[in-house]
């Protein structure tokens, strides 16, 4: 069924599984969790390319980022996806739908992997089974998709998924490790009544 977003109302997250996959909503009091989120935000390529607002240094600001998280997906602004094997049901990493809207029915997708995961096409199975969840269980019409200029990874991920390359916005990201400089990032989208990659595309 999908979700009426103009409503507001708490998401009810749930497992969705495809390509091998299975992405859980993170919880802020396992232990495991916050262990997986702050190993994520320590990686030095993902400080290469994010810098998150609250910045993520020990087990307390891991759990304290997880619940803003949980808080989000109450409020029906965001929801947090832990991306798992479905198999193992180790932990992979994470993607996110972002700053939804409810009135434009838009809303931001951002991911990143864990060292050990990457190489295996695991962002491409994620964003790929997010984005049919948020057109079709959201209700969504677009979905965008930012990544600072030079993350040729993460355009290939893009590309993969459908999500156009739509142009650079000057400014639109924090530079490495800053929250006082900014950077250009490159916009992605796809729109809900674009086509779905073929089998060719993963």
């Amino acid at each position: 069924m999908t979700t009426d977003l103009s409503t507001r109302e708490p998401l009810s997250l749930a497992c969705i599984r495809g390509d091998g996959l299975c992405l859980l909503p993170w919880d802020p009091e396992s232990d495991a969790d916050a262990e997986a989120w702050l190993r994520g935000h320590g990686d030095p390529e993902f400080r290469r390319w994010n810098t998150p607002v609250l910045r993520v240094s020990d087990l307390d600001t891991a759990r304290a980022s997880l619940r803003a998280r949980t808080e989000q997906a109450a409020q029906g602004t965001a929801a947090a996806f832990r991306i798992t094997d479905a198999e193992s049901g180790a932990v992979l990493g994470h993607i996110g739908v972002n700053d939804i809207d409810p009135f434009l029915k838009v809303a931001r997708v951002g991911y990143w992997v864990l060292p050990e995961a990457r190489g295996r096409r695991v962002a491409t199975r994620a964003l790929g089974a997010v984005a049919r969840w948020s057109f079709t269980e959201l209700g969504l019409h677009r979905l965008e998709l930012g990544h600072a200029v030079g993350h040729e990874a993460s355009c290939r991920v893009a590309e993969r998924c459908g999500f156009r390359y739509e142009g650079t916005m000057r400014g639109a990201m924090f530079e490495a490790g800053r929250h006082d400089a900014f950077r250009d990032a490159h916009l992605h989208a796809r729109i809900a009544t674009d086509a779905e990659p073929g089998d060719g595309a993963r």
